[in-house]
């Protein structure tokens, strides 16, 4: 029997993983699986992103152009500096589908547990808040523990599947526990069903989801699933906060002209949970969005201090010095470690819920040993490009991650701040 992992040596290269490779084939692997690096693998793994056409409107022209930019040019000059050395330019720019359209309340549905206080509360102010019909609101008993047993997911699946019609496109799970299904997180068991052969080696590969890099605002209707999103937070207090903050978010950003914002990428000194900034995209502002994409060397004890963030993403075991950022109204933030989406904090490692407590509107963490795969934490440019577009937080999340599997999308679901309607 092998020992279990030893936490302090967690996020190691997944084995098989070649110490040095070219330029190209680093970044292939960055986000096809291991060992299917060439064209044909990019191909086949990501037949979606390929470049984006520009709309007609004029009011995304703009918009739009500012995408292609980011996705095909290099580091504007002159631009707003981070802290620290400069950071080199990502080696690779990704191109996503153009997106016209996005959820909105009338598509979600919520899943609400009557034998936990918090979920209870909570949906109810949701409902107010998002202005959700009873129809909309499923309402059921469901375990209060940490992990649910397979057989116990079913059960939930199953009401699921028979209260929910073809217009719900997604879920809000209005609970903090269950944040799992035995290694895998509630979010992805939900939206995609339960795994059993995975959790045999977490660290190995995941399966492909269909919502990677899918421009449709339909994923039901199109591709047969519904992602969901945990609306979690530490307490009611901080929920109600939060719920607020992606209301207040809708429609607030984008706009030429319109409030400026900053999407920061930090690079550290954790080798093993850095390996994500291969992917960050180059600094600058990103076309008429209003949008500075930061480049930042930060440390392995801290992050990097910034105001009118809209999106983080960084490589830590702990965060510290979260009361340096300044969020905005929707702002997605993230730290690729191993046991982020442990709630209940017995990981040892801080959480998603520590950037929900301190002003982030959607974040990202796996609720198991995922060893270091980058297509198991979202993609910073697919995210980002997404999430420019219009998208929601839930859709611009579930389109950033290849292997969701071990990954828990907790937050606001609908928040939307480039959203034009």
């Amino acid at each position: 029997m092998s020992a279990p992992p030893d936490r302090s040596k967690v996020l190691k290269r997944p084995s098989g993983a070649a110490s040095a490779v070219s330029l190209g084939s680093i970044h292939m692997d960055s986000i096809v699986p291991q060992g299917d690096t060439g064209l044909e693998g990019w191909r086949r793994h990501l037949p979606t992103l390929q470049r984006m056409r520009f709309p007609q409107s004029k009011f995304r022209f703009a918009q739009a152009l500012g995408l292609a930019w980011l996705c095909l040019a290099g580091p504007a000059q002159g631009t707003e500096a981070a802290s620290g050395p400069e950071a080199k330019p990502a080696a690779v720019q990704v191109t996503v589908p153009r997106i016209s359209g996005r959820l909105h309340a009338s598509d979600l549905g919520v899943v609400v547990n009557l034998d936990d206080p918090y979920s209870v509360a909570t949906a109810a102010y949701y409902q107010r808040q998002r202005h959700l019909s009873e129809a909309q609101m499923l309402r059921l008993h469901i375990p209060v523990k940490p992990r649910l047993e397979p057989q116990e997911l079913e059960a939930l699946r199953e009401q699921i599947q028979a209260h929910f019609g073809p217009d719900t496109q997604a879920l809000a799970l209005v609970w903090r526990q269950p944040f799992a299904v035995a290694c895998q997180s509630i979010t992805a068991a939900v939206s995609l069903g339960f795994q059993a052969s995975f959790c045999a080696n977490t660290c190995g590969a995941g399966k492909n989801s269909p919502l990677f890099g899918n421009p449709s605002h339909q994923p039901w209707r199109q591709s047969g699933v519904r992602p969901s999103m945990l609306l979690a937070a530490k307490d009611e207090g901080e929920a109600r906060r939060l719920i607020d903050r992606g209301v207040a978010a809708d429609q607030t950003l984008g706009a030429l002209f319109g409030p400026r914002s900053r999407a920061v990428f930090e690079t550290t000194g954790d080798a093993a949970r850095n390996v994500r900034s291969a992917l960050y995209p180059p600094a600058g502002a990103v076309g008429g969005s209003g949008v500075m994409v930061l480049r930042a060397n930060g440390e392995a004890a801290g992050l990097t201090t910034a105001a009118d963030v809209i999106a983080y993403q960084t490589g830590l075991a702990q965060l510290r010095g979260l009361e340096q950022l300044s969020f905005l109204p929707g702002a997605l933030a993230d730290h690729l470690t191993s046991f982020g989406g442990v709630l209940d904090g017995t990981g040892g490692q801080s959480t998603a819920l520590e950037w929900i407590s301190a002003g982030a509107t959607a974040s990202h963490g796996t609720v198991s040993e995922p060893c270091n795969h980058r297509q198991k934490f979202p993609h910073p440019q697919v995210l980002l490009l997404s999430y420019l577009q219009g998208s929601t937080a839930i859709e611009a999340y579930w389109r950033s991650v290849l292997w969701p599997g071990q990954g828990l999308f907790v937050g606001e679901p609908l928040a939307a701040p480039f959203a034009r309607r």
